[in-house]
């Protein structure tokens, strides 16, 4: 996408999607609940839409951060996903997802599921392309898009941090002290 398809940018509700799908028996794990497999599939569908509508181009995972299992969904539910754009960054775009089913004899629906999706923007090269940017036109707009780019931030700082953990990692009387009320039983061979 050139610089001048770019513009000043698109809204989050240009971009929002929602997408429903019903449970079926197949999606069930042993348990009878809905696998949690089948609803990341599911959200990371409703990112793609929601990240490729924002950047007029094919995009991909990178990462999905959060993934929060609030309450299982159930075989005969109709789920949807509710997919937002929160953040962009100069060829990212942080999808925030909100899932929720809803048993429809009953009329009850509930939060299942919330998470954040990072897509890249590709071009037809298959190199990272430039996003439009993203107008915030609410104050949860822009409490999303600091919350996001607050999240970047800490998985950067953590990411670094177990770094330099794992790079100076000794099994001394300080990891053992840690490890002490864990359930774990040090048995390592002289």
């Amino acid at each position: 996408m050139s610089d001048a398809l770019l513009g000043e940018g698109h809204t989050v509700s240009y971009s929002q999607t929602t997408i429903t799908e019903l449970m079926i028996p197949a999606y069930a794990n042993f348990g009878g609940k809905i696998h949690g497999g089948t609803l990341l599939s599911l959200m990371d569908k409703v990112a793609y839409v929601c990240a490729s509508k924002h950047a007029g181009n094919y995009c991909v995972t990178v990462s999905v951060d959060n993934v929060h299992f609030l309450a299982p969904a159930e075989v005969g539910d109709l789920v949807s996903l509710i997919a937002s754009v929160n953040y962009v960054g100069s060829s990212s775009i942080v999808v925030g997802i909100k899932v929720i089913a809803e048993n429809v004899q009953t009329a009850t629906v509930v939060h299942t599921n919330t998470s954040y999706f990072t897509m890249v923007a590709k071009g037809e090269d298959g190199k990272k392309a430039k996003v439009p940017p993203l107008i915030l036109e609410s104050v949860e707009d822009i409490r999303r898009f600091a919350g996001a780019l607050r999240r970047r931030r800490l998985r950067s700082y953590m990411t670094e941090r177990m770094v330099e953990y794992k790079k100076d990692f000794v099994v001394d009387d300080e990891t053992r002290a840690f490890l002490a009320n864990e359930r774990c039983a040090i048995r390592l061979e002289s």
